[in-house]
């Protein structure tokens, strides 16, 4: 277990400027929080040794398919929890994995190919698993908001705008590229290794490199997130919660929703609670509070069920302590299990065929 520490406010400056330019240089961080550029690093050398605070870095968009975003409730037989929480923080495409309060054990946050590849994990991995008991699943029919765009708010507009000088913004018209893949896994390793480095590692030329970067950055095809531990963030309280708004309303509250401060991801789903949204508060004493303002705000918003994170065990392929801090990566990509490939072609074979006839004597 990690000793216990404290950021200061050169900390959470540092940590805003990397959810901002997660890739700016040594350099320019310092000059936007007032310290020299080696200080900027060792303050973040300890940071990320300590498991503190962590940058990670993912693909969001592919020119060859349009991955399936879904949210699964697991409920898992008595004392086996966190044995069936262990055996999925492994696989690589559970994006969010944590161990809530209410009407659920677990909640997963999963990225998938496809419907068929969805179907497949539920019925053929979960649904397998010794110590669950029951899942539930449900499509995220629009994601409105999602925790890259969260900030500490810790930095001035025109902090902001040095940090990002020279950043490519739109004009991407596509996502990442098949010949693409081997740049996103490296980044995903380490977001900041240099131009250099990826070049050596990629055996493409620097001039490719950056030119790529800049296409993905324009595309939007990548998503750098720089996490801070919870219980150190002054947010320490996760809180999910399950509404209903009409039909022609939906679209409309989530607009709002995700301007408000506390609210870290919206989604709308496929299912009769239309609308799942997780809200970051400065305590769990804040929830009814923080309720009571929903529906004065929006009155025409049902809240129908929540939530309340006990343990966060993996957050954006990083597996973290009770505490919230970093203990090590789980690659983000794609989902390959010949096992369940198998069972699932198997099943296939035998819808096709019918089911045995009997032979008569």
């Amino acid at each position: 277990m990690q000793t216990s520490a404290t950021l200061d406010e050169l900390d959470h400056l540092l940590v805003t400027a990397l959810q901002t330019a997660p890739r700016a240089d040594w350099r320019r961080i310092g000059a936007v929080l007032g310290v020299d550029a080696s200080t900027a690093a060792r303050r973040w050398a300890r940071l990320t040794s300590s498991g503190l605070a962590w940058l990670s870095c993912f693909p969001v968009a592919v020119d060859w398919m349009t991955p399936v975003v879904a949210f699964i409730e697991v409920d898992c037989v008595p004392g086996r929890l966190h044995h069936v929480a262990a055996e999925i923080a492994e696989d690589p495409h559970v994006f969010n994995l944590e161990h809530v309060t209410g009407g659920r054990d677990l909640l997963l946050t999963v990225v998938l190919r496809d419907n068929a590849e969805l179907a497949r994990y539920v019925g053929f991995r979960l649904g397998r698993l010794d110590g669950v008991t029951a899942a539930r699943t449900q499509l995220a029919t629009t994601l409105h908001t999602e925790g890259s765009r969260w900030r500490l708010d810790r930095l001035g507009e025109d902090q902001r705008d040095v940090l990002l000088g020279g950043r490519p913004r739109g004009g991407g018209d596509r996502g990442l590229r098949r010949e693409d893949q081997g740049l996103a896994r490296l980044l995903a390793q380490d977001c900041r290794q240099p131009v250099s480095r990826l070049a050596e590692r990629t055996g493409l030329s620097p001039t490719t490199v950056r030119r790529r970067l800049a296409r993905l950055d324009r595309a939007g095809a990548l998503m750098y997130r720089c996490e801070v531990a919870r219980s150190l963030s002054g947010w320490p309280a996760t809180v999910y919660l399950w509404a209903t708004a009409p039909p022609d309303e939906a679209a409309r509250v989530a607009g709002r929703l995700i301007g408000m401060r506390e609210t870290r991801l919206c989604a709308s789903l496929s299912g009769s609670r239309n609308l799942l949204f997780a809200v970051w508060l400065r305590s769990v004493e804040r929830v009814q509070s923080f309720e009571a303002e929903l529906c004065r705000r929006f009155p025409q918003l049902a809240i129908t069920d929540r939530s309340v994170a006990l343990w966060q065990l993996k957050l954006a392929g990083r597996l973290l302590d009770p505490q919230g801090r970093h203990l090590r990566t789980v690659p983000f990509w794609t989902w390959d299990d010949p096992g369940t490939e198998a069972e699932m072609d198997a099943l296939v074979a035998r819808l096709r065929s019918g089911p045995d006839r009997a032979v008569a004597p």
